[in-house]
Order: structure tokens, then C-alpha cells, then sequence
């Protein structure tokens, strides 16, 4: 029994490569959004001189909320493949922060990106309120509210995790 105990378990480590599959989309998808990020940043500098002081705003903090969107995309492609594939070979050129963000860790980061990218949203919602019934910047914010709560719950959780010492791999 011990034969196919062990043929089953190495079938299951195994699949683990399969995620290399959506990691590599993750940078393929990043790559096109990098294609529309320089799209959006020509379009700015084009018309910088004439735009007013609230639309030069709006266009930089959709520049940022495109900078953290892809700042988040890297996170979970190093993260998920360093904690779920393999590690990397830092030989050529230490990167200090990987190894270092567990599963936890990876999920607090999101959600802390996700409540940034919200925030910024948000400020642009309110920065154009003229364009939203007082309804949906209600809802809007209570969203953003939501996203607020979980990334607190997600960081207690794992800040308990980690005091206990369960939940971190040694």
C-alpha cells in the first residue's frame, strides 16, 4: 500500500507546477496592462497644459491606482510561486524580501492594495461628485468600508496566527 501511497503524493506535489501556468498569464496580463498604463500616460502629458487643477488630479490618481494594481499583480505571481512552486535562486542578485511573505502575509498585502486602490477610487468618485447620485457615492463608500474591515480582520487574524505560532511554515 505504501507503493501507491507514495505515487499519489507525488502526483499531488507535482500539480503544484501547474500554477506556473497562471503565474506566467499573471505577468502576460501585467504586460498588457503595462501597454495601457503608457497608453494613459501619453494621453496625460498630451494634455497636461489644458487641463484644469482637479482633471490633472484625477489623471495622476489614475496613474497611481494603475501602479498599484500592477504592484499587486507582481506580489501574488513572486509570493504564490515562492510560497506554493519553489523557491527562487537568489544567486545572481539578493532580493531581500523574498522568502519573507507567507501565505498570511500575502493575503493582508492584498487587501491592504485593495483598500488603497479603493481609497484612491473613492477620492476620485468624490472628486467628481457631480457625476454620482448621492446613492451611489453611499454605496461606494460603504464598499470601500467593507474592504477597510476585512484587510483589519485579515491582519488580526494574522497577527494571531503568528503570536501562536500556527499558520507560518518553519
Amino acid at each position: 500500500m505504501k507503493p501507491i501511497e507514495h505515487f499519489i503524493e507525488s502526483i499531488i506535489l507535482a500539480s503544484r507546477w501547474l500554477l506556473v501556468v497562471f503565474y506566467l498569464g499573471l505577468a502576460l496580463a501585467l504586460a498588457i496592462y503595462a501597454f495601457s498604463f503608457a497608453n494613459k500616460l501619453i494621453e496625460f502629458v498630451s494634455k497636461v497644459m489644458v487641463l484644469e487643477d482637479t482633471d490633472t488630479i484625477l489623471k495622476m490618481l489614475g496613474l497611481i491606482d494603475a501602479a498599484l494594481v500592477a504592484s499587486l499583480v507582481v506580489m501574488v505571481i513572486i509570493s504564490g510561486y515562492e510560497n506554493f512552486v519553489s523557491r527562487f535562486d537568489k544567486a545572481d542578485g539578493e532580493v531581500h524580501w523574498l522568502g519573507k511573505i507567507d501565505a498570511g502575509s500575502l493575503k493582508v498585502k492584498v487587501a491592504s492594495t485593495i483598500v488603497a486602490i479603493s481609497s484612491i477610487h473613492l477620492l476620485q468618485v468624490f472628486l467628481n461628485s457631480a457625476q454620482y447620485t448621492s446613492e451611489q457615492i453611499m454605496w461606494l463608500t460603504i464598499m470601500h468600508m467593507a474592504f477597510v474591515v476585512s484587510a483589519i480582520f485579515l491582519a488580526i487574524i494574522d497577527k494571531v496566527m503568528s503570536a501562536t505560532g500556527k499558520g507560518k511554515e518553519e
